[in-house]
Formats: C-alpha cells, structure tokens, sequence
C-alpha cells in the first residue's frame, strides 16, 4: 500500500504519515509513548531539570544563611 492511499484511509494528510513512519523508524516501540508517558530522553531531562531546581533552591538557603 502506498503512503498516499494509506493516508487517505486513515483521513490525514500524506506528509503526517510519513513523518511517523520516520519517526518510529528511528525510535521504534518509544516513539510513540502515549498514556502519559515520556520518550526515555525527555524523562531524563525532566528529572535533570527538578535535580537543577533543587540544587538552586538548596544553594539559595546557603547563601542567605552564610549572609546572616
């Protein structure tokens, strides 16, 4: 079946489908996570990001408790 016709019975627009084709070419079964979940790469990043929030307020209170 072609991208055309496959993106026509499925109602979107041809570019939409073979961009997903791309994109779970090159990340297989987590390209499309869903269920609000993360791509293994973006949960990293979420938990890095709280890690540096974190550090920062911890360093914050320092600083203010060395100032007194």
């Amino acid at each position: 079946m072609s991208v055309a016709q496959a993106a026509k019975d499925l109602d979107v627009h041809a570019t939409v489908l073979r961009r997903w084709v791309r994109e779970f070419g090159s990340n297989g079964p987590n390209a499309f996570p869903g269920n609000g979940q993360l791509k293994p790469d973006d949960e990293e990043l979420r938990s890095l990001r709280r890690e540096v929030a974190k550090l920062k307020a911890e360093r914050d209170i320092l600083k203010k408790a060395a100032a007194r």
